[in-house]
């Protein structure tokens, strides 16, 4: 049995393709510049955790980038929605022989590897781990074994899909320990303090 493992949904950066809905506001240029620094931040922080870590591109594995080969091992996701997806990514992480296992975005600068960390601690005492966003999604889920549940009956990228995890952990009657409540960066409105100057 392997201990743990972090999954990091990336999207390949590509003008145009990334945080459309920032780039409503401020262009395809600056979001690909914000996303860019939004992933790096990701990539350290996950660096920082003692854990195995795979990143699931959203089109196509790059070898030649900036996540390490040596401390990432990649894949592709599989499935037709963000829901699917992510069961995917979790049933192959639990095949492989993982005991407890996360799965992050790329869109959260206040993620320290002390939350990651933490989350894959509660893990060991509790069935599940969520990290609820404050646009009522998540930016971590965890778990110890697989539940197909948490990842169908959501409307993917609306403000109901943390409520509605929740309420499945408790129809599932599973222990769940929920982390910090942080902020995705989606929209212009989201934008801490540290990339506005990327709109300069």
């Amino acid at each position: 049995m392997k201990d743990n493992l972090l999954i990091i949904f990336y999207r390949n950066p590509q003008l145009g393709k990334v945080k459309t809905r920032l780039a409503a506001t401020v262009g395809d240029e600056k979001a690909l510049a914000i996303y860019l620094k939004l992933s790096a931040h990701t990539r350290d922080v996950a660096l920082q955790t003692n854990c195995d870590r795979v990143i699931y591109y959203s089109n196509h594995v790059n070898t030649d980038d900036n996540w390490s080969n040596n401390s990432f091992s990649k894949q592709v996701q599989v499935g037709n929605d963000l829901g699917n997806r992510m069961c995917h990514a979790f049933e192959k992480a639990f095949q492989d022989g993982y005991a407890q296992v996360c799965i992050i975005g790329t869109d959260c600068l206040e993620l320290t590897s002390e939350i990651l960390s933490a989350a894959v601690d509660k893990l060991k005492t509790h069935d599940a781990v969520i990290g609820p966003a404050r646009d009522g999604g998540y930016y971590l889920l965890g778990m110890n074994q697989l539940y197909p549940k948490l990842f169908i009956d959501k409307e993917w990228s609306t403000d109901t899909v943390a409520a509605r995890t929740i309420v499945d952990f408790e129809n599932l009657k599973l222990t769940y320990y929920q982390l910090p409540i942080l902020t995705d960066v989606d929209e212009e409105k989201d934008l801490p303090i540290q990339l506005k100057d990327i709109l300069n």
